[in-house]
């Protein structure tokens, strides 16, 4: 299981140890949701705090953009030297060409979904996308529990996955923990988010990883 954990529940009046601690573990992302107090209820950080992130991890950036018009920040997640862009279906007007120019910008391009949202609408991108984020979790707060019907939809984007042939990676954000994560991996997930879990355990690189080897 690949594993991302989430900057969100990291301590912000100090990162350094945090990220330090992301550094020595076995997480193979560190994920950066970003918010923009529009198309979430919150704002969490935006590019000066990235920067200072990028500086000091050493694992590849999953930037999750949680934002109303992502295609005007394209080249700034690229000069982060993130691998991986991820942006709303919900967000973007003409998804498609969002997706194109990810790639174009040298980045793996991620398409999310929301809880509300049907797996349907990814049919006529799955084969284009690299990973496929479901939330199982409404975005724009961290600590919320886990939606059970995320279970179903993450049978549903695997059984899209096998019938189109698509490679993109099944990602799964939201009330991640051992138990849930076991359950979505039963599922068909291939990576979790996981923000308060990791944060917030006694040994978080322990949980981490827990995840790493469900």
């Amino acid at each position: 299981m690949k594993v991302s954990p989430s900057l969100l529940s990291a301590n912000f009046g100090n990162l350094t140890p945090d990220i330090e601690m992301i550094n020595a573990s076995e997480a193979d992302y560190l994920h950066l949701d970003v918010m923009d107090g529009v198309f979430v209820p919150n704002i969490s950080f935006g590019f000066p705090v990235m920067k200072a992130v990028a500086k000091l991890c050493r694992k590849p950036l999953d930037v999750h953009l949680m934002i109303v018009e992502p295609d005007k920040w394209i080249n700034q997640v690229r000069d982060l030297g993130a691998e991986i862009m991820n942006v709303h279906q919900e967000a973007c007007t003409h998804l498609h060409s969002t997706v194109q120019r990810i790639h174009q910008a040298g980045m793996k391009a991620g398409v999310t979904i929301c809880p509300a949202t049907p797996v349907s609408t990814l049919v006529d991108i799955i084969e284009d996308v690299d990973l496929v984020l479901i939330m199982s979790v409404n975005p724009g707060f961290g600590g919320q529990p886990f939606i059970e019907h995320s279970l179903k939809k993450t049978m549903e984007v695997a059984e899209l996955k096998r019938a189109s042939g698509s490679k993109a990676i099944i990602e799964i954000d939201g009330g991640v923990n051992a138990t849930t994560g076991k359950r979505l991996s039963d599922a068909g997930a291939e990576m979790l988010v996981a923000g308060s879990y990791v944060f917030n355990a006694e040994n978080p690189l322990e949980a981490i990883r827990a995840l790493k080897h469900i």
